[in-house]
C-alpha cells in the first residue's frame, strides 16, 4: 500500500500498455535463422539502441545502419522501417485498467523508446492520445535506470515528489525513481493494478 494517493500517474508503454515482441521482428529481417540473437544483442538491446532512445542517433541513419548490415536480409529502409514498427500488441484489460487509473488522476505517459516506435504506437493505439503529457527518453535524453530522468519530470511540470507515481515493469527503472524521491508501483498485469484501491 502506497503512502499516500498520487495525483499523478507516470505510466510506462513497454510491457505495461503494450507487448513488444522484439524476436518477431530479429525473425522477420534476419538473413540467416541463426543470426537472430545477433540482430537483438546489436538493435534490440544494448550501447546502441539506448543511444538511440536517448536521441543521441538519427531515426534514418540507424535503419540504414541496419540495411547495410549482412546479418540482415536485403530489404529496403521502408521494409525495415515497418518490421521495426510492428512488435506491438496491447496488453490485457490495460484499456479497462487505464480508464480506471484517468477517473481518479493525472495520467502521464513515461517511456524509453525511440521517435519509430512512438510513432508507430501513437498511430496504431488510440489510448495513448488520451494522456495528457508525454515525457519520452529520445526528446529529454535521459533513461529512467537514471534519477536524472524523475528531476527532469519535476523540474520542467514543477511537481513535487509526493504528487508523482511511477508505474513501470523494470525494478532498475523503479528504484531510480525512489531515488528521486518518488514512489513506484513494479507493474506485473492490470487485474493486479485494479485490485489496488489506493490508485485506482
Amino acid at each position: 500500500m502506497l503512502s499516500r494517493s498520487a495525483t499523478t500517474i507516470l505510466l510506462d508503454i513497454g510491457n505495461v500498455i503494450v507487448d513488444v515482441d522484439f524476436t518477431t521482428f530479429c525473425t522477420k529481417v534476419a538473413a540467416e535463422t541463426r543470426n537472430v540473437d545477433a540482430i537483438f544483442r546489436k538493435y534490440c538491446a544494448g550501447n546502441l539502441k539506448e543511444r538511440l532512445d536517448k536521441g543521441m542517433i538519427a531515426p534514418a541513419a540507424f535503419l540504414e545502419q541496419m540495411a547495410a548490415d549482412p546479418l540482415l536480409r536485403k530489404e529496403s529502409v521502408h521494409e525495415i522501417k515497418d518490421a521495426w514498427q510492428s512488435v506491438f500488441s496491447l496488453k490485457e484489460s490495460a484499456l479497462k485498467g487505464i480508464e480506471r487509473l484517468q477517473r481518479g488522476n493525472h495520467v502521464w505517459v513515461m517511456s524509453d523508446t525511440d521517435p519509430l516506435h512512438f510513432t508507430a504506437l501513437l498511430n496504431g493505439f488510440p489510448v495513448l492520445r488520451t494522456m495528457e503529457q508525454f515525457y519520452l527518453s529520445f526528446e529529454h535524453g535521459f533513461l529512467k535506470n537514471s534519477p536524472e530522468a524523475f528531476m527532469h519530470v519535476m523540474q520542467t511540470s514543477g511537481s513535487k515528489p509526493d504528487e508523482l507515481l511511477l508505474v513501470d515493469d523494470k525494478p532498475e527503472n523503479c528504484l531510480a525513481c525512489r531515488k528521486a524521491g518518488i514512489e513506484s508501483i513494479l507493474f506485473t498485469d492490470w487485474n493486479d493494478m485494479q485490485a489496488r484501491p489506493d490508485i485506482c
